[in-house]
């Protein structure tokens, strides 16, 4: 008779066969072919169809400070966290067993003992390694959800997971990104062991977005609907960026990050940057990238190389590199470590960052949460970030030299700290 143990390996490898075999076809319900180029991201009409059709409408008055690498994402957060004196509430994928986890447990373990109101939400899959944790945070006064623990017989559900990374501090101050909680992502990213990433510290009446976000799935498991001034208290303008957050999972917006990918694309006219973990796009988005190269768009691709955690992404997204190269979309690797970003930024103004991946589970499967920016100077920033580490990237085997923007960037810009604009 099969143990809990083996059976939860022989699901979550069931789990990434069905997503790797998805990979090779269009997504199940989803977009069958590329959309017809529409509205530029400059125009009032890419805008309405963002809010329209991804249930994200764009607010004015946010700021966005860029956080990147673990040297600076996790002091924020935990900073953020030490501040609250009314509500946390926080969600994650990854939780492992470490030194990060631990400060983040103990800090959470406090603001709970100290009256603060805190609910967390940790993936079953991703917190697996957490659990002498879990208790702690329980004992403290944490209301803790450990999400879609593998129960027998619904596959369905254990494979479905919580990929989102949401935290929110007194409804006041939200973070979004590509962060774990875990050691890999300590440090500058200077070594392989020490993880590429980015995350985003938001002010302003977009953070409501995300606590909408957070209680989508805390009432999907507690049936209880957070409101009120503690966690949706008054916001003021913060910042000069319009965003808004939008979310997905098989029961709610299966296909919004697809569509998302979809509208970005056809919208295009100039420029597509993509910084993604996992890049494996199906049919439908292979087509849709081509298609946007056809009208002259440069179109970039930073993915990692040999420093990835799941090799079979890897491998499976070779085949669809020779299509994507004969349209001209260039593909690069990044050499240092393993790059973790989900950063998409069009025509130097629309930019998308959060946890969703270029990849199935994404596409249809997981719960994901992304805050779309409309703003040149936030553009203008991320594309800083994309073309340093193109830098340290080196163009997919056959494209020849790298482009004349990257080769000419001064070294002293591309090592240099960049500052948040907003």
């Amino acid at each position: 008779m099969a143990t809990l143990s083996s059976l939860r390996i022989s699901v979550a490898g069931i789990g990434l066969a069905l997503s790797l075999g998805f990979a090779g076809c269009s997504s199940r319900g989803g977009l069958e072919r590329p959309l017809v180029s529409g509205s530029t991201v400059h125009s009032s009409g890419f805008e309405n169809s963002l809010g329209s059709l991804l249930g994200g409408t764009l607010v004015p008055g946010n700021r966005i400070t860029t956080l990147r690498d673990g040297d600076e994402i996790f002091p924020a957060m935990l900073a953020g966290i030490g501040s609250a004196r009314r509500t946390i509430t926080f969600e994650s994928f990854v939780f492992y067993h470490g030194d990060v986890p631990a400060q983040f447990a103990a800090a959470l373990a406090e603001r709970a003992r100290a009256g603060v109101k805190v609910k967390v939400i940790l993936d079953a899959n991703g917190a697996k390694k957490s659990r002498r944790y879990h208790r702690d945070l329980r004992d403290a006064g944490v209301d803790l959800v450990i999400y879609h623990r593998a129960l027998w017989p619904d596959i369905r559900r254990y494979n479905h997971r919580t990929h989102r990374k949401l935290l929110v501090i007194d409804g006041t101050v939200g973070f979004i990104g590509g962060v774990g909680i875990a050691d890999e992502w300590k440090g500058r990213a200077s070594k392989p062991d020490e993880w590429r990433d980015l995350h985003y510290r938001v002010e302003g009446p977009v953070v409501a977005q995300l606590q909408g976000a957070f209680n989508d799935n805390w009432f999907k498991s507690r049936k209880e609907i957070l409101h009120g001034p503690e966690y949706f208290p008054p916001l003021r303008s913060a910042g000069s960026a319009r965003a808004g957050v939008f979310f997905s999972s098989p029961r709610h917006g299966r296909h919004t990050v697809d569509l998302m990918y979809h509208l970005a694309l056809s919208a295009a006219r100039e420029s597509v940057m993509i910084e993604n973990a996992y890049f494996l796009p199906d049919d439908a988005l292979v087509d849709a990238l081509c298609a946007t190269a056809h009208r002259g768009v440069k179109v970039r691709v930073i993915m990692p190389g040999e420093h990835i955690d799941q090799k079979a992404v890897r491998r499976a997204s070779r085949k669809r590199w020779p299509k994507l190269l004969a349209a001209g979309v260039e593909l690069y690797e990044f050499k240092p470590t393993m790059i973790h970003s989900k950063l998409l930024i069009v025509d130097g103004r629309f930019v998308s960052v959060g946890s969703s991946n270029f990849d199935p589970r994404s596409l249809a499967i997981n719960d994901e949460a992304n805050l779309n920016v409309l703003d040149p100077a936030f553009a203008r920033e991320q594309t800083g970030l994309f073309l340093r580490d193109l830098r340290l990237s080196e163009p997919v085997k056959g494209r020849g030299s790298k482009p004349a923007d990257v080769a000419e960037l001064p070294v002293q810009a591309a090592q240099a700290p960049v500052e948040s604009q907003l």
